[in-house]
């Protein structure tokens, strides 16, 4: 500190106290005693802070409204104050010197200002330089790019995550084409697969079997206590790689650092949780560095008695306007957990929703290309799982919408094929739940290529988890029905892609629209560069969890999703038709991002979900000010 005046930023403004009121702190970072570098936690601390807030102490935990964008209380002001205003690098004390540089929140390394370094003890714990931030992500970037293999660049980017916060969002935010398939997939796939061997710091919240009824009090041990959104996973379907138990923890933290890069969250209001009720998958159960639970899963009622503490837990810990992200949960318990919690708390299924979102946006794009309405278009899905049914079901509710006529009657134009063929009436009896209203009246069909000669798809959407089933054969049989067939191939990471951009555009000498959910490069054809969209859920899950949170939603609705598809849709300009795209680019996502929250939000209040009263008369331009802002503070 310098001066007599001792500054505490609350609600975004400075208030201050004498230094005969702060005598008991006035030398923090101090070399005299070590009593100096004690946290503020002392009665007369708490007494001089409870003077600024009016009576309220700032180290009342508990008494911390819940954050809702920019609209809440943050006690310490950072998050809430304007890139103009000083703020207090708070931790439980004033951070300065040594412990400054090592917390990734407020460290700036060779940003620090002259006078940054004289106030909080930094002389000689930097170089002398003093450096930009847009100069520091400069080189960043530049050290990037030298990595040989994408791990190596993911590796390095939570590397930097983990020592300033603040230039990790920077660089991925304004480098998202480079660096998204990077943090997230298809990187991420190879990073879980290998998360025992690359693991340094712990990210997130692991929560075993060993936690059962103490789910709660583990839950306390958090450090941040106003959460608005929490993305959990059981490590069983990760991405189309299968079981990777407890290595799959780099999911959540991959998607919660889109739901800041993208959708504008606070670092510290997103929690990636693990539930790690062991793993099938004997690899990893023989791995010495594995790092999780090493036995077999755990089923049945242990498995959702454990669940339930969790969800419990949440709401306890955190209310219930906190946003649940469920995400590469196994068939099997995808639908059965959301179908026994959506009712009662604000829970979305990225597998299931955020896939049939993003995917009908694109779908309804397409429109402009391949022509026709919804309603009139033939769809054939490879893949009857979390993906596929959930997509039939949000292209069917749309089409129900559109002509008014009852969902069954538009779920008679989406076919579904599994792994034991076509999916008809007379093999209802032997269906799991979820497939059973897709058994159409129809002759059984053993493979695909014979569908798609049989039913002439207009559409075909890959979503099985397995790599190079859309043949040459069957991309041909598209082409000699459709002039213009749209193909999508979604199944993630590259590896597992029903067929490659090339391939399809090749296959169909260029007449193909074509879309996937891991990005492929641009495609040169008998002189023709050809461009491939990708329909990826980055587009659909930052901006649909910021409008929930903005409006103060309770709980998720179908219509919210089909508003998210429509105002992704709208945001496909006729540049990127000239392309063949049919999704807007990801350099515009934040933009993008806040339209769909906009529109989410919007639905939220029609359906008397919202209880962010009363509604902002903006929804898009309060959705932008809510975003989060990787840009350095100044600090007193």
């Amino acid at each position: 500190m310098q001066g007599n005046m001792f500054s505490i930023n609350c609600f975004g403004t400075s208030k201050k106290i004498s230094k005969d009121q702060n005598n008991i702190h006035s030398r923090v970072g101090g070399e005299e005693e070590g009593e100096e570098k004690k946290v503020i936690g002392s009665k007369k601390m708490e007494s001089v802070l409870k003077e600024v807030r009016g009576g309220e102490s700032v180290l009342d935990l508990s008494q911390r409204s819940t954050v809702v964008g920019c609209d809440g209380e943050e006690i310490y002001g950072e998050d809430c104050a304007t890139e103009d205003q000083l703020v207090t690098p708070w931790t439980f004390s004033v951070a300065s010197g040594y412990a400054l540089l090592r917390d990734p929140k407020y460290n700036k390394g060779l940003a620090f200002t002259e006078n940054e370094r004289d106030a909080h003890y930094l002389r000689g714990l930097l170089p002398p330089t003093v450096s930009s931030q847009e100069l520091q992500e400069k080189k960043l970037m530049n050290s990037i790019r030298q990595y040989e293999f994408p791990l190596q660049k993911y590796v390095a980017m939570m590397n930097l995550q983990e020592r300033n916060e603040r230039l990790f969002y920077k660089l991925l935010i304004n480098n998202v084409d480079e660096l998204l398939p990077i943090v997230y997939t298809p990187t991420v796939g190879e990073a879980c697969q290998k998360y025992g061997s690359i693991f340094q710091r712990p990210q997130g919240l692991y929560i075993s079997l060993k936690e059962k009824g103490k789910i709660l009090e583990v839950m306390k041990n958090w450090p941040e206590k106003n959460i608005q959104v929490i993305v959990v996973t059981d490590g069983e379907r990760i991405l189309g790689l299968g079981d990777l138990g407890c290595q799959g923890m780099g999911i959540p933290v991959g998607k919660l650092a889109l739901y800041t890069a993208l959708g504008g969250f606070r670092p510290s209001a997103c929690l990636p949780v693990t539930i790690d009720v062991g793993t099938n998958n004997q690899k990893l159960l023989n791995d010495e560095f594995y790092i999780g639970l090493k036995q077999k899963r755990a089923t049945g009622q242990e498995y959702y008695d454990l669940l339930h503490e969790f969800m419990s837990a949440v709401k306890q810990n955190y209310g219930e306007k906190v946003l649940i992200q469920f995400e590469d949960f196994a068939n099997h318990n995808a639908f059965e957990l959301l179908t026994k919690y959506s009712t009662n708390y604000l829970l979305f299924n990225d597998d299931i929703q955020g896939t049939a979102s993003v995917v009908l946006a694109g779908v309804v794009a397409a429109l402009k290309l391949i022509g026709g309405t919804l309603p009139a278009h033939t769809f054939l899905f490879l893949g009857a799982g979390e993906a596929g049914t959930g997509i039939a079901e949000l292209i069917a509710l749309e089409m129900s919408k559109q002509t008014k006529a009852p969902i069954e009657e538009s779920r008679k134009k989406i076919f579904l094929l599994d792994s034991k063929g076509l999916i008809v009436s007379s093999r209802k009896n032997s269906l799991q739940h979820f497939k059973k209203p897709w058994a159409h009246e129809h002759e059984p069909v053993n493979t695909l290529l014979e569908a798609v000669k049989i039913i002439k798809p207009t559409v075909l959407i890959g979503s099985s988890g397995v790599g190079k089933t859309f043949t040459k054969e069957v991309i041909e049989a598209m082409t000699s029905n459709n002039e213009k067939p749209f193909i999508l191939s979604l199944s993630n990471p590259t590896s597992q892609s029903e067929c490659t951009a090339e391939e399809a555009y090749k296959w169909s000498q260029g007449r193909a629209i074509f879309a996937s959910g891991s990005p492929f490069d641009p495609v040169e054809y008998n002189g023709e560069v050809y461009y491939s969209g990708q329909a990826n859920n980055a587009y659909i899950f930052p901006g649909f969890g910021l409008g929930l949170v903005i409006s103060g939603a309770i709980r998720v609705h179908d219509d919210m999703l089909l508003a998210a598809s429509e105002s992704l849709a709208k945001q496909v300009t006729d540049e990127n038709y000239a392309k063949g795209l049919t999704y807007p680019p990801f350099t515009d996502i934040r933009k993008i991002s806040a339209n769909i929250a906009a529109n989410v939000a919007a639905k939220a209040y029609e359906l008397g979900l919202a209880t962010h009263l009363p509604r902002p008369r903006n929804l898009v331009k309060y959705a932008e000010s809510c975003m989060y802002s990787p840009l350095y503070r100044n600090y007193r």
